[in-house]
């Protein structure tokens, strides 16, 4: 089977948890990074729920790829399954990115599953910001987690126009 592909567009990109041979800038395209996952426990409460990332439907997303050595495939999908699919908000798939660098390759990545409870759906940025202002849950306040995602995004010198906004408007 040989090596494997992971891509991250949030916290993976800056905390991937798990053994790779390579990190590589990638495009997804199809599906955009959004506040689209309603959190009731990491970033808000079920009184108060937060939002957090998922990728979502149309446009397109830059992140991160990272490479795995074929020998680490079970312990690193056996990881990313123990993060990620935790209430089965996020499916995992197989898609294309295209590498930096013009190359394509499939790669595991988690996509929020639209019919599951906790999709908020798609949201403009004033409706995001209003959710994300004052919901804190056990990981802290849902503000921190945009400023923070926001600064490891221009950090890795990737733009998301939208999520900005959304900082802008809650700070």
């Amino acid at each position: 089977m040989g090596d494997f592909w992971v891509f991250g567009y949030g916290s993976l990109m800056w905390r991937p948890g798990f053994a790779h041979v390579e990190t590589r800038r990638a495009r997804l395209h199809g599906f955009r990074r959004s506040l689209c996952v309603s959190s009731v426990i990491y970033r808000g409460s079920p009184e108060r729920p937060g939002l957090v990332l998922g990728l979502d439907r149309g446009g397109s997303c830059v992140g991160l790829a990272f490479r795995v050595p074929q020998e680490l495939r079970e312990e690193v999908l056996a990881y990313l399954r123990d993060r990620e699919l935790v209430t089965s908000v996020y499916i995992e798939r197989m898609l294309p990115i295209r590498l930096e660098g013009g190359e394509s390759v499939e790669a595991v990545t988690y996509i929020v599953d639209r019919s599951h409870g906790q999709y908020a759906g798609a949201l403009d940025e004033p409706t995001a910001a209003r959710i994300v202002s004052g919901a804190v849950g056990q990981a802290g306040p849902n503000e921190e987690y945009v400023h923070n995602t926001i600064d490891h995004l221009k950090a890795l010198g990737i733009r998301d126009h939208w999520l900005e906004e959304v900082g802008r408007l809650v700070s």
